[in-house]
């Protein structure tokens, strides 16, 4: 069983009541991370700073465990009936948690926080992470339409939300561009090379594709799930073409497009930053992908699966310094079954957008996670969240990315607590024999919990 969800609109906030912070001057920064980050991948151990955390890592109270006498009355409660209803039956024995204050970065609560678990589409957070400081929250990605030899090639830039009206504006220019040469007839190839193969992830069920992930490729059109998105793509090309008044001759099949080839037309993809909030507030498995092979093409390594996590994994400990014990990980949507990801370390990814530092470049993680009650997202009424007795009180106050898989269900995100602190928080269960939806009650009830509304 995997996730699926529907756009909402943009909530922008950070901890503490403070805004995301937009200013340019960050640009020459993340310019200048997204340099020394291929560097570093391309020598992994060039100097000291390169080897270790960057001027940009987390604090160092970073995991610090406060002393029950070190908390106020509503955090001893909150960490108190955390332990309890942690145990509830529902959740089953292989549960894991932690409960992090965003400002003092010391831990409130914990249960099992180190073990790694299946984190389901909670890896998302990492991938999100990764891609938005390799490739900058305004980065836009480029589908090409070339000519040579009587070709029209579409060239895959890895623009996973490449819509059939965004095909229509290429043929309009590609037919305008023909006729003004005299040109009425054309063949129609594919260029997708951009993503080499393994097509599919190390621990994929074969049931999880087409339709819960497709085959990763770098050309799709209207995020079909189909097994060769590249070739549909070329289709729908092919077919606007046609509709135009241009002959297509032949099949839509591949190639690569030659350097002396002609540039025809070209479309830019929204900006990364609404990329990552669709991806977070649908689950999107595909946006997923895509972005784990564009961030290891931006970090100079290979787009691959292998090349992606290995940015992924670099990104964290060696930007952020977020502790990669025990974490494993094998694709970007966290549908492989292989992945391994302790709910302490995705509560120190989700620390650092909460940073003032750090929000202008992972502020989209935030404003992407979905809200407790909020139609449309993963954590809306369709799909049954926060709506029993426990639950409900939180509706509105939860920001939180949800992960469901046959056997591991997720829950990992931002509240603010009965003290008006802003807490960050990390839920993971593997192996529970209970109904899935009964899972999600109790998954709900413990956020809930730390919010302190169900006290």
């Amino acid at each position: 069983m995997t996730e699926e969800t529907a756009t909402m609109p943009e909530n922008t906030f950070l901890p503490g009541g403070r805004r995301r912070h937009r200013a340019l001057r960050h640009q020459g920064r993340r310019t200048g991370l997204r340099r020394a980050l291929v560097l570093a991948m391309a020598v992994p151990v060039a100097s000291a700073a390169l080897a270790g955390p960057s001027a940009f890592a987390a604090p160092k109270g970073v995991g610090t465990t406060a002393t029950p006498h070190d908390l106020d009355t509503a955090d001893q409660q909150m960490a108190k009936n955390l332990q309890s209803r942690v145990l509830d039956q529902r959740l089953g024995p292989n549960v894991s948690g932690v409960v992090v204050d965003a400002d003092s970065h010391t831990t409130i609560w914990g249960h099992n926080a180190s073990t790694a678990l299946m984190p389901a589409s909670n890896a998302k957070l990492a991938t999100s992470t990764a891609a938005l400081t390799v490739l900058g929250p305004k980065h836009r990605f480029t589908t090409k339409v070339v000519y040579g030899h009587g070709t029209l090639t579409l060239v895959g830039g890895g623009d996973r939300t490449l819509t059939t009206a965004d095909l229509q504006e290429l043929a309009k220019t590609a037919v305008a561009g023909l006729k003004a040469a005299g040109l009425t007839t054309v063949k129609v190839t594919v260029d997708d090379s951009l993503f080499p193969e393994p097509t599919l992830a190390t621990g994929w069920n074969d049931g999880y594709y087409p339709d819960s992930v497709a085959p990763v490729r770098a050309l799709v059109v209207d995020g079909h799930g189909v097994q060769d998105t590249s070739i549909d793509a070329g289709q729908a090309f092919a077919g606007q073409l046609a509709a135009a008044g241009v002959t297509v001759t032949g099949e839509v099949t591949r190639s690569t497009a030659r350097p002396t080839d002609v540039p025809v037309a070209q479309h830019r993809s929204a900006p990364l930053s609404d990329i990552v909030h669709t991806l977070l507030k649908r689950s999107d498995n595909d946006i997923a992908e895509t972005l784990l092979r564009m961030t290891a093409l931006g970090a100079g390594r290979p787009a691959t699966f292998e090349g992606g996590t290995e940015v992924v994994r670099h990104v964290l400990s060696r930007v952020y310094g977020v502790s990669l014990a025990n974490f494993e990980l094998y694709d970007g949507s966290g549908l492989s079954r292989a992945d391994r990801i302790p709910a302490a370390t995705l509560a120190q990814i989700l620390e650092l957008p909460a940073q003032p530092r750090y929000a202008h470049t992972l502020g989209p993680i935030l404003d992407g996670l979905p809200v407790s009650g909020e139609a449309g997202s993963t954590l809306g009424p369709e799909w049954g969240r926060f709506d029993d007795a426990d639950s409900k009180c939180a509706v509105g106050k939860v920001h939180a990315k949800t992960g469901t898989l046959t056997g591991a269900i997720a829950l990992s995100g931002l509240t603010q607590g009965k003290d008006g602190k802003w807490k960050v928080f990390s839920f993971v269960e593997n192996g529970s024999t209970a109904d899935p939806n009964a899972i999600k009650d109790a998954m709900d009830g413990l956020a809930a919990t730390v919010n302190g509304c169900y006290a």
